[in-house]
């Protein structure tokens, strides 16, 4: 019986395929082994591509760094400026202080006080004492008009003509359907349809409410076509 030859398992045969002689793959199996792993030569020369790409990795990491550090200092720095930089502020202009009509004389219109409890401030001198003083001409019902100064009589507060309803409840406490003159001091309240005492005399201005001396001081109004004129001063 012919020799059966014995088969290693770890080293199997090659295969046997057709038209493939014993000469070819043996050469092939030749030509395996004399080129085997790649050399120390080739890995030597692709170390330095991967040392390349790796200083250019780092290169562009720390190029990004620089740059988004930049731009933060550069935002933090426009918002500490932004902060500390004073605002300019424009001044305004102080407001002309009114210009009054004086008396005696002129002091208003009917035109000007064509509507009931329509009012007009004036500055008036005293003949007898030299001072001048706020004064007011008010349009009371049935077309007359009724003058007196804003001083308090024989004090130095001052007196408001009120027309605001509202405000005479509120800081007066005192409720009425028409408009009062209020004293800023003690809160007394007057009367302009009403007569009070006063020292020659029933005057207007009956004080309804508080403790004032009397009512306040007269200015006699005259009317000359449509001017109305202050004339004197009780």
């Amino acid at each position: 019986m012919p020799e059966e030859k014995k088969i290693d398992p770890f080293k199997p045969q090659q295969p046997n395929i057709p038209g493939v002689s014993e000469s070819a793959r043996a050469a092939q199996k030749a030509a395996s082994a004399k080129s085997g792993p790649a050399s120390k030569t080739d890995k030597a020369e692709g170390m330095p591509i991967m040392w390349v790409a790796f200083i250019v990795g780092a290169l562009v990491i720390c190029i990004g760094a620089a740059w988004w550090t930049h731009r933060s200092f550069a935002k933090e720095s426009a918002a500490v400026e932004k902060i500390d930089t004073p605002t300019a502020t424009v001044e305004e202009k102080p407001k002309a202080p009114e210009k009054l009509p004086e008396g005696p004389g002129e002091v208003a219109t009917t035109n000007q006080l064509e509507k009931v409890w329509s009012s007009q401030r004036f500055l008036f001198r005293n003949s007898l004492t030299s001072e001048t003083v706020p004064a007011i001409v008010v349009h009371l019902p049935n077309g007359v008009y009724w003058g007196f100064s804003l001083r308090e009589p024989f004090g130095i507060c001052e007196l408001e003509y009120v027309t605001d309803l509202a405000k005479l409840r509120d800081d007066y406490h005192f409720r009425a359907d028409h408009p009062m003159v209020g004293d800023t001091c003690n809160r007394t309240v007057f009367d302009l349809e009403k007569y009070g005492t006063g020292p020659n005399g029933l005057v207007r201005g009956e004080i309804v409410q508080g403790a004032a001396v009397r009512p306040p001081m007269a200015i006699e109004i005259r009317t000359k076509g449509n001017q109305l004129i202050a004339v004197r001063m009780e």
